[in-house]
Order: structure tokens, then sequence, then C-alpha cells
């Protein structure tokens, strides 16, 4: 199976990304940016490029060696191990270790999904809609937050009870297999993640997140559950079925 297009990205794509961020960053006012939550957002959105490629390359070597999906449980255990590895070495230099990891497993989990996708009739377009939204998104409620300067603070409870919910209806959608459920699910993170990356970068502007590799974490994995569920909504909708 050829390499899709969208996973051969330039070497220079993570530099260039994190330009166009600081950007943004420049033209916020030193009244509703500190100097330390400035230094916060570069140093988070040049990690999180980094991450985005490398989980990219390794979810396309998984493609080319066609690597089974290790499964739901395996994906839940390595998860939510490697992000407590994370949690537990962020104050050391193993804490941007334990990031690699983290996002390079999640790219090999990832690979499966995009060789099934890549096989079915107007896969590869639909992966390609999927990762332009998830891209148009990004920036559009980073660049919002970014240019507003607006403390999302009062989110937090909301999005994080939303998230347990959605989780809880997301394998309850798995396990009794309801089409619907899982589309609304779908549409439900689209929303909830949306929502967490502008709330993210907010909170890192105000001083709410001081510690870049937590930063990149949170915005990594809500750029990796935004992509998978466009994808999913994206998939039923050009289905035959």
């Amino acid at each position: 199976m050829s390499r899709p297009d969208y996973l051969n990205m330039k070497a220079d794509e993570p530099k260039a990304v994190a330009q166009t961020l600081d950007a943004s960053v420049d033209h916020i006012s030193q009244s509703e940016i500190s100097t330390d939550g400035r230094k916060v957002l570069r140093n988070t959105y040049m990690l999180l490029s980094m991450t985005l490629l490398f989980s990219a390359a390794v979810a396309g070597v998984s493609m080319a060696l066609n690597l089974p999906h290790p499964g739901m449980i395996i994906t839940l255990v390595g998860y939510f191990g490697l992000l407590f590895l994370v949690h537990k070495t962020k104050e050391s230099a193993f804490g941007i270790v334990s990031v690699f990891a983290l996002t390079g497993f999640m790219g090999y989990t990832l690979g499966p999904i995009l060789s099934a996708y890549a096989s079915i009739p107007g896969g590869t377009s639909m992966i390609a809609m999927a990762l332009g939204t998830t891209g148009l998104i990004f920036f559009g409620m980073s660049g919002w937050v970014l240019s507003t300067g607006k403390d999302l603070s009062g989110w937090g409870k909301s999005l994080m009870v939303g998230i347990i919910l959605a989780f809880i209806l997301s394998l309850g959608a798995f396990f009794f297999e309801l089409p619907a459920l899982s589309l609304a699910v779908s549409g439900l993170f689209v929303i909830l993640m949306s929502g967490l990356i502008a709330y993210e970068t907010s909170s890192i502007l105000h001083g709410g997140e001081t510690n870049y590799i937590m930063a990149t974490v949170s915005l990594y994995v809500a750029l990796y559950n935004l992509f998978i569920s466009l994808l999913q909504i994206f998939g039923v909708l050009g289905s035959d079925d």
C-alpha cells in the first residue's frame, strides 16, 4: 500500500506551525499575557508540532507494516499508563521522553484506523477532510483565544463532566454496537475537544497551566480525539449504507 499524501509531511512543517502560532502570540499585549505565559505558549506549540510529526511518522510506519490495532483494552491501558508516566515526570528532562512515548503509542494505534479507512472507496478523501477540519478548528479556537485574551477558566468543570459522560457513552456504543449512539458521541466529542483546545490555550495564557509538557499533552489528546471523531462522522456521512 502506498503512503497517503497526508503523511508525507516536510521536516520543517513543525517549525512552520510553531512560527504561525508564535505570530498570534506576539499580537497579544503585555497586559493580557505575562512573560512566563508567553514562554509556556511558545514551548507548548513547538513541542506539540514535533509530537504531531512524530505521531504521524509512527502512524505511517504502522500502516506500512500493516500492524493490527491493539484493541480497546490495550489502548486504554497504554494511554492511561503513559499519561500517568508523563504526569510523574513532567518536571524532569525525562518528561519529554514520556511525551514522545505517549504520542508515539497513539500514532501506532492510529495507523490501523487510517489503513481501514484508506482501503474503502473515498476513504482517503475522508481522511483528508477530517485532517483539514481538525486543523481549521484548532487554528480557529486557538486564534480566537489568542486574539481576544478571553479567560475561559469557568469552562473547566463543564468540560470535565462532558468528557466523562462522552467517554462512558462511547463505551456503551462500542460494547452494545449502537451506530446511532456512536455517531452522536462523535459529534459530542467534536464540540468538547474544540472547547478543550480553547480552554487549554486560555489556561496557558492566564497562568492556569504553567507546565508546557502537560499543556502539550492536553492539546495533543484534544487534537487526536477531534480528528478521530471527525473521521468517524465523515465515514458515516460518506458511506453508501
